[in-house]
């Protein structure tokens, strides 16, 4: 049992060492500089959000697959978009692409609420046990078309779309509340944009951070089967 616990413990602290390295070179010094979203990405542990073939590589500088030709997005992209949100804690967030839920518990820790929407009911299920398994009790994962939201909960403070959309999907910009941010990547399936729209007075204004490649979002307001591609950000 003495040697379980140490290794264990070496584990862990190996997952940390990682993380931190993480963080200083790929995120701080790539202009990410909410202290905030810093520390949220210091504190959620990445590699229990990847399969297990993939654990060793949970802290590279790289989108991951977690199956059915989904990912979990490159740190810096998670970081970069969270950033982007402009979160004070006070926040009811949606997440469309919930995946594996390591960005709604990135997004747990800097608001009060998080909802995720999967459509891939396996991955759905999936991401809700791992969260619960890890304490983030403060995020609700659905199964469901996220192209249209999420109306049950609405209005969201801030939505964050981890798929590429051809357009802004209109029930997102509806379920957004007045001041809300919008963080989605657009354009065509081969390179998007990743866009921040904030409503004001019943209108919407974007402006472009900067070019991505994500996968294709699903859903009334996505891609078609035919076009998709799954080549991630």
């Amino acid at each position: 049992m003495s040697g379980n616990r140490n290794s264990t413990l070496s584990e862990t602290i190996h997952f940390e060492a990682l993380r931190r390295e993480m963080v200083a070179l790929q995120i701080r010094d790539r202009g990410v500089r909410s202290e905030r979203v810093l520390s949220a990405m210091s504190a959620v542990p990445r590699h229990e959000f990847v399969p297990a073939n993939q654990m060793a590589a949970a802290y590279s500088d790289q989108a991951l697959p977690i199956g059915d030709g989904q990912t979990i997005s490159q740190p810096y992209v998670v970081a970069a978009m969270t950033q982007a949100l402009s979160l004070t804690g006070l926040e009811r967030v949606l997440e469309i692409g919930g995946g594996s839920g390591y960005q709604a518990a990135v997004l747990s820790v800097l608001a009060r609420e998080v909802v995720a929407i999967e459509f891939v009911p396996q991955l759905a299920v999936a991401a809700r046990d791992r969260l619960a398994r890890l304490g983030y009790s403060n995020v609700r994962v659905e199964q469901g078309d996220g192209s249209l939201g999420w109306p049950a909960r609405a209005p969201y403070d801030a939505i964050l779309v981890a798929a590429a959309a051809p357009d802004i999907p209109a029930p997102l910009v509806e379920q957004l509340a007045e001041g809300g941010r919008l963080i989605i990547p657009v354009g065509p399936i081969e390179e998007q944009n990743l866009l921040r729209v904030v409503k004001r007075g019943g209108q919407t204004f974007q402006e472009i951070l900067f070019a991505c490649r994500f996968v294709p979002l699903r859903g009334r307001y996505g891609w078609r089967q035919d076009l998709r591609s799954t080549t991630p950000e």
